[in-house]
């Protein structure tokens, strides 16, 4: 049987000093927050940026992806659920005087998002250009509006 554990709202409750340490990090110390080419301390991924809209027939997404390319994005719509993953790895060496320069970056980019409707996951259409990604979602029949006549007696 499983214990009970009484919920103290206080627990989970930021302190002064943990806000600010954590305003100063983001702000500072990874200055390109969750728009970085780094993963997140905690090992996770950093968070795409949509616009999400519906038209008559259609939901559409935009994602922001700087950076990467339409080869390393992975979608998949499970559901009324729609998954965007990406992953970048690069690397560059340049040689400067006596000493070497070298960069690596390494990012995951990734949002799940719960879908206003349902759609027709086999006829979505993808496309990528300036590392922005569309894609239009066609609404299945039974979601979208329909109009209904009064009918006179």
């Amino acid at each position: 049987m499983a214990d009970l554990t009484r919920w103290d709202p206080m627990r989970e409750a930021l302190t002064l000093r943990d806000a600010v340490n954590r305003l100063f990090e983001e702000s500072f110390v990874r200055p390109f927050g969750s728009w970085g080419l780094a993963t997140r301390e905690d090992g996770g991924a950093n968070a795409v940026a949509v616009d999400m809209y519906e038209t008559d027939n259609d939901v559409m997404v935009k994602a922001s992806l700087p950076g990467i390319k339409p080869e390393e994005v992975d979608i998949t719509v499970t559901g009324n659920v729609l998954d965007i993953r990406a992953e970048t790895k690069g690397e560059t060496e340049e040689k400067r005087g006596d000493y070497h320069y070298r960069e690596r970056s390494y990012g995951v980019f990734q949002r799940s998002l719960t879908l206003p409707v349902e759609i027709k996951g086999e006829q979505v259409e993808a496309t990528f250009e300036n590392g922005v990604l569309t894609l239009k979602m066609p609404k299945a029949e039974q979601a979208k509006a329909r109009q209904i006549k009064i009918q006179p007696r």
